[in-house]
């Protein structure tokens, strides 16, 4: 059926220059989608015709409409229904239907008038002329170009006619007419080489920019995508990363050796996650002159500190937690570096994963990444840290940050780090920063002018915003749309 439409088209064309798509349907007394379908595939054989797309638009009346063309409009039967005398509001609106908006349009044209003090509607004109009918006759005969726009527009606001849109086709001859339809091959074949047919063939010509099929494989959880282009950050920047393999800490390493009294709120059960089995870490495996170094400065002072001055107790910094930042893996860093026998000025990154006994919603989870820079050298102050995290942070594509001081147990100075966040017109908070106190650093055996600046932030924030995301358990759960996953593109930061 397909192909005889087809014929018909293109003998139809053969003796007429120019054809409409439309007119073209009447008198082949076709359906005219049916009609189009059939000129799609004339053109998909080459240049036989050129379709050339044309729109049309045209008014309709709404069965709304074609009830106002037959019995007039809201606005003249509410005027036809108010005697000379006048009439009562309330029994003028029940007399005809769509009464609430006939009374309007009625009262805005000055056709009645309402009587506040008597409370009756009456005439203010004798006779009035229904023009909104006489409009929507036009529109019905298709006459509707003698209507003006304005006109048209605003009975199209009251929902009485509505604007149709017709795509047609403008048909003429290609420089290939033909009225002969001949598919051209698309394959190739060993017969057509070893007969020689293929030289009076048509070959359908290769579309080398089409789309080949995708290959079945993997795709990079957007986390991963963020924490590869971070990660490449801070080695551009000339960082070593950390190993951060140990997800189970000791209290010792991820409190006590970073100056945090054993009575700090974060060590409490409602803040930690606390391992029963095995409950404690064995504290020979702490290094016993840094214990005691850590135990003295905690509980008497030291390197011209008061301390915190209580009973420090061995047995609670053995207990067993799930890390709760990253920072427990820089305190082992630096104790290394303070081994070694000559002081090497480094610059360490991790980013890994820690843990919150956090209330879940929208921005919170229980576990997160977290990203964290250090850098150890002789001399370095506040204004180091900040020169070095404006750097940082241009290669994200963040220019416009502020500082807030801050109180963190291992750091002093402190800072919080806010950026501007074009997208929701406001400065948000990003990340943490600060000094490492001599407190933490002296204990391990780090030379006295040495400084520790660090900073961290979360992983998961910075994704949410790069990815459109409202909501965490978006990103990591068990809610994750794996065909977000699948969808979206390599993460790009603009550096």
């Amino acid at each position: 059926m397909s192909g005889e439409l087809q014929e018909k088209i293109l003998q139809y064309l053969e003796g007429h220059e120019i054809v409409d798509s439309l007119k073209l349907s009447e008198n082949l007394q076709e359906d005219h989608q049916k009609l189009v379908g059939a000129i799609k595939s004339i053109q998909s054989l080459g240049d036989v015709i050129v379709a050339e797309p044309q729109s049309i638009k045209t008014w309709e009346l709404t069965d709304e409409g074609k009830q106002i063309c037959q019995g007039g409009s809201h606005e003249a039967l509410i005027f036809n229904s108010v005697p000379e005398a006048g009439i009562p509001q309330a029994d003028l609106m029940k007399s005809v239907p769509n009464a609430k908006v006939g009374f309007s349009k009625a009262m805005s044209k000055g056709w009645i008038a309402l009587d506040k003090a008597s409370g009756l509607v009456r005439r203010k004109v004798p006779t009035i002329s229904d023009e909104v009918q006489e409009h929507l006759k036009l529109i019905s005969s298709n006459d509707f170009e003698n209507v003006a726009l304005n006109f048209k527009q605003d009975y199209k606001k009251r929902k009485l006619v509505q604007e149709i849109t017709t795509k047609t086709f403008l048909l003429k001859k290609g420089p290939n007419f033909t009225t002969t339809i001949t598919k051209p091959e698309t394959d190739l074949t060993p017969e057509m080489i070893a007969t020689g047919s293929w030289k009076t063939k048509a070959f359908k010509p290769y579309n080398f920019e089409a789309t080949g099929i995708l290959p079945n494989s993997g795709h990079l959880h957007p986390l991963l995508k963020v924490r590869t282009e971070f990660r490449q950050i801070f080695l551009e920047m000339g960082f070593t990363e950390m190993p951060t393999n140990n997800f189970i800490e000791s209290s010792f390493w991820n409190f006590d050796a970073l100056f945090q009294p054993q009575q700090h709120p974060a060590r409490d059960a409602h803040d930690t996650f606390f391992l029963l089995d095995p409950k404690l870490t064995d504290d020979s495996k702490f290094p016993p002159d840094y214990l005691e170094r850590v135990k003295t400065v905690h509980s008497k002072g030291g390197y011209r500190s008061q301390g915190y001055r209580y009973d420090w107790s061995v047995k609670e910094a053995q207990k067993n937690l799930l890390r709760t930042h990253t920072t427990a893996n820089s305190a082992r860093m630096l104790y290394k570096l303070a081994q070694e026998k000559e002081f090497k000025p480094s610059k360490f990154f991790s980013i890994d994963r820690v843990f919150r006994n956090e209330t879940l919603d929208a921005t919170h989870l229980a576990e997160f990444h977290q990203i964290e820079g250090v850098i150890a050298d002789y001399d370095l102050s506040l204004g180091n840290l900040i020169g070095v995290l404006y750097e940082f942070f241009k290669k994200l594509g963040i220019t416009q940050l502020k500082f807030k001081p801050a109180y963190n147990p291992y750091t002093e100075p402190s800072m919080e780090i806010f950026c501007y966040h074009s997208g929701l017109g406001k400065w948000i908070e990003v990340g943490n920063s600060g000094v490492f106190r001599p407190e933490m650093l002296l204990p391990m055996g780090l030379p006295e002018k040495v400084n520790v600046i660090a900073w961290g932030l979360s992983l998961e924030r910075p994704t949410m915003i790069k990815y459109g995301l409202n909501n965490i358990r978006e990103l990591v759960g068990p809610k994750v749309n794996l065909q977000m996953v699948h969808d979206n593109a390599i993460c790009r930061l603009e550096k």
